[in-house]
């Protein structure tokens, strides 16, 4: 088998073609995203956002509605009681976020238990990429492409704002609003995400490229680049690595992501565990 071959071969199948596309829209909106959560440092907070939505996916399945819309309701339910945890007690933000995604991520164990059903909703927990169908493949791409759109037009208030809140406000923006802006489309992010690897691994599509990029470069600029591109280039590999060897398909993209990751640690050339080690050339002196 060439390599042509062994290219073209999964594409043969409808349904790898809508699962390879829904996974690489899913990886790149997560992968730019991931970018903002790294450096503020809201990696918790996608964890809480991603397992609160599981009560809104059964909810939905329940009533006959879209899954997107009962995770998307939960998600940024999920973010606005951690916020008013935060603001009208003494709890802290970590604390407050773990009540709150805990409790909700729960909720969803005990309704899966308790709801009699004909369909497998444990698929709800561990994705079900192979799955997907044209109507899921819609959703996806219409709200893959809305967050995009907010998160490209809005990237420098958002970058000021993870660099300098005090400065952006000084400047005339709002950080509460942006703020927002950004865990909002955290919220439709988790959502994008979902029906490729399901609650569980969200987290690591929204973490694992913004992390990856941020040991491979200095400039933020160029992570927004590198994150949506080590993300695209998982989801890739780990989709065929799951055609051929028979595998969770959603859990080979975020092997793949973790592979990466552990290459950029290893040999970054600046930031790198092995890399940073190496012998560099000595600086010429000026003439």
């Amino acid at each position: 088998m060439t390599l042509v071959d062994w290219m073209l071969e999964p594409l043969q199948y409808d349904f790898m073609v809508r699962a390879l596309t829904v996974s690489l829209v899913a990886s790149v909106v997560c992968g730019l995203m991931s970018c903002w959560l790294v450096l503020i440092g809201w990696s918790l907070m996608g964890d809480a956002v991603s397992h609160s939505v599981l009560p809104g996916v059964v909810l939905a399945y329940l009533l006959g509605a879209p899954f997107a819309a009962g995770a998307l309701v939960f998600g940024v339910a999920a973010v606005a009681a951690i916020g008013v945890i935060r603001t009208t007690s003494r709890v802290k933000e970590d604390a407050a976020i773990g009540v709150v995604f805990t409790t909700l991520f729960a909720v969803g164990i005990v309704l899966i238990s308790v709801i009699p059903s004909q369909t497998d909703l444990t698929h709800i927990l561990f994705g079900n990429l192979l799955g997907v169908g044209v109507d899921d493949l819609v959703q996806v791409l219409a709200l893959g492409a809305a967050t995009m759109a907010v998160l490209v037009l809005k990237r420098r208030d958002l970058t000021l704002f993870a660099f300098d809140p005090a400065h952006a406000a000084a400047i005339g923006l709002r950080p509460r609003l942006l703020s927002a802006l950004l865990l909002g489309c955290l919220a439709v992010t988790v959502v994008v995400a979902l029906q490729a690897v399901g609650v569980i691994l969200v987290v690591a599509l929204v973490i694992i490229p913004g992390a990856t990029a941020y040991l491979l470069t200095d400039r933020f600029g160029r992570m927004l680049v590198f994150a949506p591109l080590i993300a695209a280039l998982s989801a890739i590999a780990g989709l065929y690595l799951s055609y051929y060897l028979d595998t969770s398909s959603g859990g080979m993209v975020v092997v793949a992501m973790g592979a990466l990751f552990l290459l950029a640690y290893l040999f970054a050339p600046k930031h790198g565990l092995v890399g940073r080690r190496l012998p560099r050339g000595r600086p010429r002196l000026a003439s």
